[in-house]
């Protein structure tokens, strides 16, 4: 079957599913405009009363082009569209990529340890800011004010150190190929160890605030529940596929960049309000994630101001490479991002420095694919649940 007949029965069988609707049953669209879409994603529902009897997700309304943005331009010049994928964690987003060319150029093993540590640290820093974002904007679905409120208070914390080191608020272009942008500001460290002594009480207040109050169970266990087979079937990834008790990390797996040489946890759902895979398990698998990310920063900065710390010849744009020259091949690289897997696919051809293809697979895509399976039969109110519990960013979805 080819793309166009595949398209066609895609529409036929839309028509054929509304067309099919009961005098019974509504149908409901929720979103591009409703908050609780977060961002322009429009969800067309097939009701009786308040029972959602089928949900259909309609994308294409960002239309961010990434993929085409890449093949147009060359490897360096790309950076700052993977910074447009997931606008909440740019710092991931540029590392992924980063990480792909080095690799396919053979100098992933020649970037100095301070560079790599330096990487971890900010993207780490990322992780908790996009973390923040979801566990506060979760509160806000299910009408809880004050935890989106004590989320950005310290986000903003950690948007003023990324601003005070990149230069820009969210989408920072800091990461680049063989190496940064810049190294970290003269006392970056040192703020940065005054930030986590500050939030580490902060997150044990928002844990206790959600994750024991009784409102807040009751509107998240055992709700969209998502079995392990299920998830996998969907490629779902990140804290979508660990809160289904399945332990998949790629910084764990793959040992990207100094990951290996970190102590971390990787939390998973354990079903401890309800069942396995609920809502409140994603949620809890994030907040636990964060506390991990805590861990890893702290260990990136004890390195940073001992073995790996600045000198005055360290220059980290000595391996910037001024053109990127790739013999033509297929590559694969892969990065455990906030939402799960990032990954992009390259095709490169020999004397250019514009790629032939490029695709991004963004994680928010794959996840949001099974929210059909999560939201039949429930009630309106818990799919509002279920699509927070997800934490999608429309930048990835619809690239």
């Amino acid at each position: 079957m080819s793309i166009d007949e595949k398209y066609t029965q895609g529409l036929r069988d839309y028509e054929e599913r509304i067309n099919s609707v009961s005098s019974q049953e509504m149908v409901i669209n929720m979103g591009p405009q409703h908050p609780s879409t977060h961002g322009v994603l429009r969800l067309e529902l097939i009701t009786d009363g308040e029972i959602v009897k089928d949900i259909i997700p309609h994308l294409g309304y960002l239309h961010r082009c990434f993929d085409k943005h890449a093949e147009s331009i060359n490897y360096t010049k790309t950076i700052p569209f993977t910074d447009r994928l997931d606008y909440l964690a740019s710092m991931n987003n540029s590392h992924a990529f980063v990480m792909g060319v080095e690799r396919m150029l053979g100098i992933q093993d020649k970037i100095p340890k301070r560079i790599e540590y330096i990487r971890v640290l900010v993207c780490e820093l990322n992780r908790i800011a996009s973390h923040l974002i979801a566990i506060g904007t979760y509160g806000i679905d299910i009408g809880a004010f004050t935890p989106f409120m004590w989320c950005f208070r310290d986000r903003e914390h950690i948007m003023n150190m990324l601003e005070w080191a990149s230069g820009s608020r969210m989408l920072y272009n800091y990461i680049w190929i063989g190496g940064l942008f810049y190294d970290l500001p003269v006392n970056f460290e040192e703020r940065c160890l005054e930030f986590v002594d500050y939030f580490k009480p902060k997150l044990q207040e928002l844990d206790g605030l959600l994750s024991n109050n009784e409102i807040f169970i009751q509107r998240t266990a055992n709700i969209g529940v998502l079995p392990a087979d299920v998830a996998i079937n969907y490629g779902c990834s990140g804290p979508m596929l660990r809160a289904s008790g399945i332990k998949w990390d790629l910084r764990r797996v793959d040992g990207y960049s100094v990951y290996p040489e970190i102590e971390f946890d990787v939390p998973v759902g354990k079903g401890e309000m309800g069942s396995l895979g609920d809502c409140w398990d994603r949620y809890k698998v994030r907040v636990d994630e964060v506390k991990e990310s805590v861990r890893i920063i702290e260990q990136c900065l004890e390195r940073l101001m001992g073995d790996f710390k600045r000198t005055v010849n360290f220059d980290p744009r000595a391996l910037v490479p001024k053109k990127v020259n790739l013999k033509a091949q297929d590559y694969y690289v892969r990065a455990e991002n906030p939402k799960g897997e990032l990954g992009f696919y390259f095709v490169t051809a020999e004397k250019t420095d514009i790629p032939r293809r490029v695709k991004a697979r963004g994680p928010s895509f794959n996840n949001l694919s099974v929210l059909p399976e999560l939201g039949r039969g429930v009630l309106i109110a818990d799919l509002i649940a279920i699509l927070g519990s997800i934490d999608i960013v429309l930048g990835e979805v619809d690239r």
